[in-house]
């Protein structure tokens, strides 16, 4: 077996990649890839770019492209810590080409949720990539744990399974969560005590887009983009297999993952399946003395959670593409912290009898096709197709107390072009149509519909170190209800229809101004309807802890003993963002950098607010006889959404340092800023953050130490409390071992090793419910 080449140590580490083409009679083009001592570097990837043709080298470094069409085409070129790049070539002409590429101490990964081909540096706009190795590292139950050390991006920290991503101080509607480039399909944006119904243990990469990147996403992805992207439906039928388990003692938590693919001729299948379950979780030991609720016991009320799913796929490989088709289901019933007045019972079970929990189940069919065509205007079309059908009781006393279900449907094509005038872009049509229905004691929202078209157009092009990118959105959206109710003394429910027409405009630059650096700026002009939960809520919201009344709903008179006030349907404008991002990356050699600064300005923002002057006064949230003398209902205060200018603000940094060969260092920090017109600030944005993480690797055996540290945050919004800071130390061991054609790995991992009182300030439940304690996980995974 060949020995992996070992870098040289000279400035830059710069590798030079030979790469010999000649073509044959049946337009083929065989290379070799070597590194500056002539050794061949195997694995490395060859694509053509706008179809799925694609080698890979072997061990002596060679590749071979076979049936090409006789035209100039743009080959992209990776290899595993090396710089990406692309090279036109004509194919029927012999051609011999020399790149030089420095080793990047930054991970550069192709991202999926963008029509063309690009990775996280070939984008204008601020896009990051956790990979399949770091979903291991860190196999959380959320996704805004998995997220929440990446720049820009926090928790709502809801307990330890509806976790969701904030985003430059944006969550909720604002920020879309799909799977595979589609919607999840579930509650969790209309609530931070719904969970998202993903699972990230059987991921393969997870995709966040900030920004104008989210453009082609509609109106609920203004704040942001998660993209979960698994093999569920595969592209090829390589046999590729991953494993995993792990126990976690802060919360005896059990975790067991797997997934294969494989398959034989023109046939692949992919299966991948879970299991998690867990105890409630044990809280810092600073927290047992002013924590509410938890009567010497040491742990979170309602807290445990069990879960389990799979996902069945196969597709049909062809010469020109793929087409798949898949089956996922998901099964968890997780505790709901802050629900219900506290009763002492056994902690030391999988969901609390007397407590508050959810069941929740959602079954979701896939389509996923990517086909090279021969067309004089298009060269590839890409189709997605979902059915997602989404239910979560929520039960009390073992009674189910309200249920929400939802029904999804969604299309996305994608038709790519050929370059015109060196232009390289995709037109993409949009359907998506979702039918909510909430029932029961904390049904606040009516019965409702939500269904949109869109056209979009992005496009790029390369004058010569600039790349620029533009795009355009045109959507239509309607939100109608049949079924509104306000008043027990109303006569018929009201019928209710709102129709929206947001446009999104988007151009960035990327400028490669000097080798290994990148300078690039983008500005957006992005339209959002605000969703039928902030239009048509009129009801006690738990999960919030307030009595919410949507934006279409006027409160006049006074209080009654059965709303708040006599309301009245009143006008809802677009929510319009104008965002600016500015980014300066260094990607080359030992050392690397990113800085990215953001504003932005966003007309008629949409954010719950007092329905009296004097409430935005208070300060204490956890206080409810401080609002003795306001509007309430069913002992909350009545807090309406109303659309106010907001203005949003801040930066993301990121270094890392390839000491040498066998350490590295990492050091991050981010902060946002955001307040309404006026001054107020807005709710729940989180501190001034600086983190910083040292990784060892010899041989086996590997180990990094890590800590983030988050400041006070005194600038809060009404009936918010002040936040103390907080540090959390992280470490992790691991030894790598090859067992047959198994590459295993033996790791433990400890988190919040001096069991510090953390309460995150993005979270409803700061009061309540504090970050779990010192925690340690012993694990193993394989991949084969």
């Amino acid at each position: 077996m060949r020995a992996r080449p070992h870098w040289p140590k000279q400035s830059n580490w710069l590798c030079t990649l030979l790469f010999f083409t000649h073509v044959a009679v049946g337009g083929e083009i065989e290379g070799i890839i070597k590194d500056p001592q002539g050794e061949p570097i195997s694995g490395a990837v060859v694509e053509v770019a706008g179809t799925h043709q694609r080698a890979r080298t072997d061990a002596e470094g060679v590749f071979v492209l076979r049936d090409l069409s006789p035209a100039e085409v743009e080959l992209h070129i990776k290899a595993p810590y090396h710089n990406h790049a692309n090279h036109r070539v004509q194919v029927g002409r012999d051609t011999r080409l020399e790149f030089t590429l420095a080793r990047s101490p930054l991970e550069i990964i192709d991202i999926t949720a963008l029509p063309w081909h690009a990775s996280d540096l070939e984008s204008a706009t601020p896009v990051d990539v956790v990979t399949s190795d770091a979903l291991r590292d860190r196999p959380s139950a959320t996704l805004g744990d998995v997220l929440r050390n990446q720049l820009g991006v926090h928790s709502t920290s809801y307990g330890p399974v509806a976790s969701s991503p904030v985003i430059r101080g944006l969550e909720g509607p604002r920020v879309l969560v799909t799977q595979n480039g589609l919607d999840a399909g579930d509650a969790s944006r209309i609530g931070p005590d719904h969970a998202v119904a993903t699972e990230t243990s059987t991921a393969e990469q997870i995709e966040i887009l900030r920004g104008p990147a989210t453009l082609l996403y509609g109106s609920g992805a203004i704040g942001g983009v998660v993209n979960v992207v698994d093999g569920r439906i595969p592209q090829d039928n390589a046999t590729l297999g991953r494993w995993q388990m792990q126990h976690d003692t802060v919360a005896d938590e059990n975790l067991i993952a797997g997934s294969l693919t494989t398959g034989t001729g023109d046939i692949a299948v992919h299966l991948d399946g879970f299991w998690r379950e867990s105890n409630d979780y044990r809280i810092p030991a600073p927290a047992r003395f002013d924590t509410p609720d938890y009567g010497g016991t040491h742990r979170l009320d309602d807290s445990a959670y069990e879960s389990s799913g799979f996902n069945l796929g196969g597709s049909y490989l062809l010469n020109n593409g793929f087409v798949g088709l898949s089956y996922g289901k998901i099964d968890r019933t997780y505790g709901i912290p802050g629900h219900e007045h506290h009763h002492d019972h056994d902690h030391e079970h999988h969901h609390n009898d007397e407590g508050v929990y959810a069941d929740l189940q959602q079954e979701r069919v896939q389509l996923h096709s990517e086909l090279t065509l021969n067309h004089r205007l298009f060269n590839s079309l890409n189709t997605r197709l979902g059915y997602t059908e989404y239910r979560h009781h929520e039960v009390e006393h073992d009674q189910i107390m309200t249920t929400f279900d939802s029904t999804l449907s969604e299309a996305r094509v994608e038709l790519q072009h050929h370059p015109l005038g060196d232009w390289h872009g995709a037109l993409s049509l949009h359907y998506k149509h979702d039918d909510l229905v909430a029932e029961g004691a904390e049904a606040f929202t009516p019965p409702s519909v939500t269904e949109s078209m869109a056209v979009a157009l992005v496009e790029e092009r390369h004058f010569g170190p600039v790349q620029v990118q533009l795009g355009g959105r045109l959507e239509h959206v309607t939100v109608r209800s049949g079924d509104v109710i306000l008043d027990s003394h109303q006569a018929d429910p009201l019928s209710v229809k709102r129709e929206f027409n947001p446009v999104s405009l988007s151009a960035g630059a990327i400028w490669h101004f000097t080798p290994g650096y990148t300078v690039s700026a983008s500005i957006a002009r992005a339209q959002r309807a605000p969703s039928a939960g902030e239009l048509l809520s009129y009801g006690p919201h738990l999960g919030t802890g307030l009595f919410e009344v949507g934006a279409l709903f006027e409160i006049v008179g006074e209080n009654d003993s059965h709303a708040p006030a006599h309301p009245t349907l009143r006008r809802t404008p677009l929510e319009t963002s104008n965002n600016i991002d500015v980014s300066l990356k260094k990607y080359s050699g030992d050392f690397g950098f990113t800085l990215n600064a953001f504003f932005n300005q966003v007309d008629n923002y949409y954010s719950l607010r007092a329905t009296e002057p004097h409430a935005e006064d208070h300060q204490h949230h956890d206080d409810q006889d401080d609002h003795a003398d306001e509007h309430n209902h069913d002992g909350l205060p009545v807090y309406t959404y109303r659309a106010q200018d907001a203005r949003l603000y801040g930066f993301e940094a990121q270094a890392v340092w390839q000491i040498n060969d066998r350490f590295q260092l990492k050091s991050f920090s981010d902060y946002t800023r955001a307040t309404l017109h006026g001054g107020t600030s807005l709710p729940r944005i989180p501190p001034l953050r600086v983190g910083a993480q040292l990784n060892f690797s010899a041989g086996p055996y590997s180990a990094e130490l890590g800590a983030s540290h988050y400041f006070d945050q005194n600038k809060t919004g009404p009936l918010e409390s002040r936040s103390d800071g907080y540090t959390l130390w992280d470490a992790q061991v691991g030894y790598d071992l090859n067992v047959g054609l198994q590459a295993i790995t033996l790791y433990l991992r400890g988190h919040n090793l001096t069991d510090e009182e953390a309460r995150p300030h993005t979270s409803f439940l700061k009061h309540l419910a504090p970050l779990p304690g010192r925690s340690f996980a012993l694990g193993i995974r394989s991949a084969f």
